[in-house]
């Protein structure tokens, strides 16, 4: 392996820890922190929930640099036909969209709700935390995938 796909791949794990490892707690914590929100401190409740969701959008958009980053490393590898590097792109690119379509807009949702003092919908923070659950499987998958990938060199 060269020197700049050592590099790449370097930049690509540092990104997916420093990047997916926050929107994975966060979006996991956010639920429950919302529907504790009218048994503790209204005010603060509703700051750590905002927090929270904000959390998951900054790193959201950090994490674009994820799959940038891992298709350089491919590229530079030579594995870019590869069926585990086309695995991981499409369960990465339905991950990304359960984000952006389903996690992110349902904490808007319940954060207007908690916003204007009302309790948040149950069935918004269960749904939120099913598609919470689904984000994260998909990029344990990934992760898995990453590590111990067929015709692996590294005798993983």
């Amino acid at each position: 392996m060269g020197r700049v796909t050592k590099i790449l791949l370097t930049l690509h794990v540092l990104a997916a820890i420093v990047a997916v490892g926050p929107v994975t707690v966060a979006a996991s914590m956010f639920p429950p922190a919302a529907r504790r929100v009218p048994a503790t401190d209204g005010a603060v409740a509703v700051g750590t929930v905002r927090l929270l969701h904000r959390i998951c959008r900054v790193y959201a958009a950090i994490g674009v640099s994820v799959p940038v980053l891992g298709m350089a490393t491919a590229l530079a590898m030579g594995v870019l036909g590869s069926g585990w590097l086309i695995t991981s792109i499409a369960l990465t690119a339905a991950a990304a969209g359960i984000l952006i379509a389903f996690v992110l807009p349902r904490q808007e949702e319940v954060l207007e709700q908690l916003s204007a003092s009302r309790l948040a919908e149950h069935s918004a923070t269960v749904q939120l935390a099913m598609f919470t659950g689904i984000f994260n499987l998909l990029w344990a998958t990934v992760t898995v995938l990453m590590i111990v990938r067929p015709g692996s060199t590294t005798g993983a």
